[in-house]
């Protein structure tokens, strides 16, 4: 499929991990009509500067990235937070592009839409089949709302409008905040302030058994142009209905101690780990099922190893900036 590299791309949320990747992976490209937002610029929950936002700018594709996100204890004391902030972003921008006349878009959503006891790998037919795990169901909830919006668009309006849903994510510009990060930055930040200060010992949240999936940033980036570039004859050969979302993931998952192995290794920590059996596991398993997308033409090419030596070294070289507290 020929790409008009001087189209006009909204790319939502490009200050966050996915959305910078994104950017990065689409400036490679050659893509030079690029356009972005501050929230001080445009605030995503306010429906008439979305509104207003999307007139002044003639936008053909639209990857919307946007969004509030963080890691169990986050999830856990900020609810209303999490469902209000997600829904009020993605109703707007996906509302706006229809109203704009903007065909293309991309929306990101999450694993988390699963059902907590979900069949492992998790298929896309998963989607609305059980009860959703009770510490970010309320976030699950605006993510599938999300994807309901495009396929509801795409229903009643014609709109070619799409969903990803990645595994977990980490790499250069995530959130290494102590408490309200995801497991990967959370992680790498404690293993190296204990090999900066000679810690003995490394608590960890959990009892290490729950099993994750993966993705660098990089690799979500390059997945979602993938998915984006895709022609519309792609949705529409197969004669059965077609799923609103594809997953993208690895389809290699590890326990939560193998992870903390591996950053322990990384980051230099030669201490002892000890897990806080006290604390909530969340979800036993969390594994994609990425056939789909494969048999569209894409996997992952970053290893675990590789991409958490990359993440550690974005650290090092970010701690100024990046977001710590």
């Amino acid at each position: 499929m020929i790409q008009d590299l001087e189209q006009v791309i909204y790319v939502a949320g490009h200050r966050g991990m996915v959305g910078s990747a994104i950017v990065r992976k689409l400036q490679g490209q050659g893509y030079q009509n690029i356009i972005t937002a501050t929230h001080a610029e445009l605030d995503l929950t306010n429906q008439q500067a979305v509104n207003e936002f999307f007139t002044r700018h003639d936008i053909a594709q639209v990857y919307l990235a946007a969004a509030k996100v963080g890691g169990i204890h986050a999830n856990n004391t900020y609810p209303a937070d999490f469902i209000y902030q997600n829904l009020m972003m993605e109703a707007n921008i996906i509302h706006a592009a229809h109203q704009n006349g903007v065909q293309k878009l991309l929306f990101l959503g999450s694993s988390c839409i699963y059902p907590k006891f979900a069949d492992q790998p998790m298929k896309e037919s998963a989607l609305l089949t059980g009860v959703l795990e009770a510490t970010n169901e309320p976030y699950a909830i605006a993510k599938i709302a999300g994807i309901k919006l495009c396929e509801s668009y795409n229903r009643q309006f014609g709109r070619d409008y799409r969903s990803v849903m990645p595994t977990n994510l980490y790499g250069p510009n995530d959130n290494f905040h102590p408490e309200n990060s995801h497991v990967i930055p959370a992680l790498i930040r404690r293993f190296h302030e204990a090999v900066q200060t000679e810690q003995p010992e490394v608590v960890i949240w959990g009892s290490g058994t729950p099993m994750r999936e993966f993705l660098h940033v990089d690799d979500m980036a390059a997945a979602s142009i993938h998915v984006m570039q895709l022609g519309d004859e792609t949705f529409k050969a197969n004669t059965q209905p077609m799923l609103s979302h594809i997953n993208v993931g690895t389809g290699i998952d590890c326990t939560i101690r193998e992870l903390a192995e591996t950053v322990a290794k990384v980051t230099g920590f030669t201490g002892h780990l000890t897990f806080d059996a006290t604390k909530p596991d969340g979800t036993p398993r969390k594994l994609m099922d990425v056939s789909r997308l494969a048999s569209l033409g894409w996997t992952a090419s970053i290893s675990l190893e590789d991409g958490l030596k990359d993440a550690y070294q974005w650290f090092l070289d970010h701690q100024s900036e990046a977001r710590l507290s």
